[in-house]
């Protein structure tokens, strides 16, 4: 059986709506806060059960019979990441799974300047250290959330922001779909694999883009980092997600985001979706 975490989110619901099409449901199991948000899971044969990194012994009753157990990171911002993922990792390692799989990011270093990275690192360190063989699925920064940083673009005409770097910006729905093939297709990873698009882009890039889009001119404005954390203050986010959000430029003028892998595209069997794809899309949306 394959146990996925998190599956009433984004991007374990969609690898395990990819997992339906691969094995029968009933190989499938699935851990949630809230059961009744995966009803649509469990009508499909699905098995559902709670489980949480705060209840060790729910996770571990959600992990029973597992073969291979898909943690999700945490989303909690103020949370010890490491040590929520510890929990899981052992509750894993109790239940009996052969393989642990870990939704990581390609930034993971203890020293990276990205916020979220030192505790993709330290989750990592713990799953080396676990005794049984794990992946982890180092996901390029996601597409979707440049609208957090761009700005309005559209009514403005200005991508206003800090100075940048190179990202390999990739598409949330492409990492779940690998994670599926990965889980399923009989020749297992081992240890980080590395799941970006095919191209590093800058904001000078996707000005160029988002122009080709909007069939005007699109202008790559550079602002300080104060001042683009005022500016979002003052437009309703409160400052400490501004900061923690600011730590992403210093990262990718650091070349934290640049690395690109073919991985993504062989697990696929296709090209993963490009920055272009997701502006249109948006745009046509």
């Amino acid at each position: 059986m394959i146990v996925v975490t998190g599956a009433t989110g984004a991007l374990n619901g969609a690898t395990v709506e990819h997992l339906l099409k691969r094995v029968p449901a009933e190989q499938i199991g699935i851990s949630v806060r809230d059961p009744a948000k995966a009803q649509h899971f469990a009508d499909r044969g699905v098995r559902v059960r709670p489980g949480s990194y705060e209840d060790p012994a729910a996770l571990r009753h959600s992990f029973e019979g597992a073969e291979q157990v898909l943690l999700v990171s945490t989303n909690d911002p103020h949370a010890d990441a490491a040590a929520q993922h510890k929990v899981g990792i052992e509750a894993a390692v109790e239940a009996g799974a052969r393989r642990i799989l870990y939704t990581s990011h390609q930034a993971a270093s203890p020293d990276s300047l990205f916020a979220a990275a030192p505790g993709h690192a330290a989750t990592e360190q713990l799953l080396a250290d676990s005794g049984v063989v794990w992946t982890a699925l180092r996901n390029g920064f996601y597409t979707h959330s440049l609208a957090w940083f761009l700005g309005p673009w559209r009514e403005t005409g200005l991508i206003a922001a800090p100075a940048d770097g190179p990202v390999s910006w990739t598409a949330r729905a492409d990492a779940a779909e690998a994670a599926a093939v990965i889980l399923t297709d009989g020749q297992p990873v081992d240890g980080p694999v590395t799941l970006t698009a095919r191209q590093a882009v800058t904001f000078d890039d996707i000005a160029a883009y988002a122009s080709d889009v909007v069939g005007r001119v699109v202008k790559r404005v550079v602002v300080e980092d104060d001042q683009w954390v005022a500016d979002k203050v003052r437009n309703g986010t409160p400052e400490p997600m501004a900061r923690m959000m600011l730590g992403f430029f210093p990262a990718a003028r650091a070349q934290c985001f640049a690395e690109v892998s073919p991985a993504l595209t062989e697990l696929l069997g296709r090209e993963p979706r490009s920055v272009a794809d997701q502006l249109a899309d948006t745009d046509a949306a």
